[in-house]
């Protein structure tokens, strides 16, 4: 992750486009904003929501509001609430993510 030629700037994420994006089960409704190689993005996961796909690309994600599970690749499982965070690489650890009653995160990949 570079974070080069991203000139100061502000975002009302309220402003921003959603695009929904339906999981196994629920759905996430992203907010993104694209700076070069960096994608920041606001997303809200409907309670029942779990991916529908097992993720190798990096984020640093922190959890604004609800729960969130992240399944790792052979088994473990992490527990994050509001005001916890997490961090992987690429191709580090495959993952994905599910939420009893919904949450909202903040990520940055």
């Amino acid at each position: 992750m570079d974070m080069i030629n991203i000139p100061f700037g502000t975002t009302d994420w309220s402003q921003v486009e959603a695009t929904e994006h339906p999981g196994e089960t629920g759905t996430a409704t992203w907010r993104t904003r694209e700076f070069g190689s960096l994608r920041v993005r606001m997303v809200d996961y409907t309670p029942g929501y779990l991916a529908d796909h097992w993720c190798d690309r990096g984020h640093i994600l922190l959890v604004l509001e609800g729960t969130l599970t992240t399944e790792l690749a052979g088994g473990e499982s992490v527990t994050l609430t509001a005001g916890s965070s997490y961090q992987v690489g690429d191709d580090t650890r495959s993952h994905r993510s599910s939420t009893r009653d919904g949450a909202r995160l903040f990520i940055v990949d």
